[in-house]
Formats: structure tokens, sequence, C-alpha cells
């Protein structure tokens, strides 16, 4: 049996649409959650043959994964990845608003990458606390998988 792996261990990274296959990092997370249920359809099966039970087939599979963090500036410059995405991309529409992200765990030796939108999320916060940040990507189509490259 293998060992639970660390939240904190996973990287997200966005796609630059300027400048295909440069990804930007999003960093300041505190939390991700990758929801591979959302946006599924099923059409029902059911018949009289089907004895009173529920059948389903599944005709459309989809994906959202949710980032959350704290809006992140140091020394008065944004976190480049989550300006991309605030000033950028959340602003594309049409054809233009499908992207590219990847994410991965510390340990693994594949990105999975999405062609996907994206949704910028709330940002607040109150007296005491920092101001948080979050985005939305919605999976568009299948996923796919590239290597991890690594520089010299």
């Amino acid at each position: 049996m293998g060992r639970p792996i660390d939240a904190r261990g996973w990287i997200f990274e966005v796609e630059n649409h300027a400048t295909p296959n440069t990804y930007i990092p999003i960093r300041n997370l505190t939390s991700w959650t990758l929801n591979p249920g959302e946006n599924e359809e099923t059409a029902d099966t059911t018949t009289f043959d089907s004895n009173g039970f529920f059948e389903q087939d599944v005709m459309q599979r989809g994906a959202t994964l949710e980032l959350s963090g704290l809006y992140a500036a140091t020394d008065g410059t944004r976190d480049a990845g989550q300006l991309y995405i605030d000033e950028t991309w959340a602003y594309l529409l049409g054809e233009a608003s499908r992207g590219k992200m990847r994410y991965r765990h510390t340990s693994q030796t594949e990105w999975t990458v999405w062609d996907c939108t994206v949704t910028p999320g709330e940002v607040g916060g109150e007296t005491n606390a920092k101001t948080s940040w979050g985005a939305t990507f919605t999976r568009c189509g299948a996923p796919t998988s590239e290597e991890v490259v690594t520089t010299p």
C-alpha cells in the first residue's frame, strides 16, 4: 500500500496565449479541488425490461478544477500566473476564451493537460485577513498528457 501524497505538492500552470508552449506557474495557492464529474450528462435507458431498476448511459464527460489562494504581490508586482488569469485570459471571448492549463504532483513524470476555459473567482477579505484569490478551469474535450521536461 502506498503512502498518501501531500496536497501542497501539486503544481498548476497556465499557457500564455501569445507564446504557445510557454507555461506560467500559478503560485500562493492554499487549496484546490478537482471535480471529475462536473458537466456530466446522462441518458435514462430504463425500460420495462429493467424490472424496476434504474439504468443509464453517460453521454458527456466533463471536469472542473478550482484553485484558491491568496492574492499575491511582492514589492507591488503581482504573481505572474494570477495576473495572467485575471488581466488577460479572463477577458477573452469566443474561441479565444479557450486556452491550456496543466497540472501534476511533484512525484509525477507527466503533466495532465487541459484545453479549457477559466472563470475568475471572488477576491476579498475581512479586517484581519489576507486578500483571497481564485479561479475555476472547465475542461473542454478529453485531457491529454505530456512528459515533464527538466532543463539543466
